[in-house]
């Protein structure tokens, strides 16, 4: 797989995302559903606390993608849900730091709802990768 960044503006490379990327030579393309801080049996963790929400959606995200062999350096696209946008911003080097360990700047979209899913989280993850 060949990645090229597309940024007709320097910002968003400072901010961690590129505009768009350019993937050729694709062989397997992974659509993620949304990542919560779920633990495996299915209940809601760290209730209150979005730097542990967003740490272990991140943790479950990896997950999936370990699962279909790949990891966050296949992530090509990250959709980010939440339902405190300043709170995230507070703890958005908790996904800054994960994502930069695995040298990836994926498209990204933020935004801020209502309510997720579950009522106690406020924070989910939906990637889509390729490898």
């Amino acid at each position: 797989m060949q990645r090229t960044a597309v940024n007709p503006w320097n910002w968003s490379v400072e901010m961690g995302f590129n505009q768009g990327e350019v993937v050729t030579g694709q062989t397997r393309t992974l659509y993620c559903s949304g990542q919560t801080a779920m633990n495996a049996e299915g209940k809601p963790e760290h209730v209150g606390d979005m730097g542990a929400q967003l740490a272990l959606s991140l943790d479950n995200l990896e997950a999936v993608l370990a699962e279909a062999g790949m990891s966050l350096a296949n992530l090509v696209r990250l959709n980010v849900y939440t339902t405190d946008v300043d709170l995230l911003f507070q703890h958005y080097g908790v996904l800054a730091a994960r994502l930069g360990a695995a040298r990836v700047a994926p498209t990204t979209t933020m935004l801020g709802v209502t309510r997720l899913a579950v009522p106690d989280l406020v924070v989910e993850l939906e990637g889509t990768a390729v490898a």
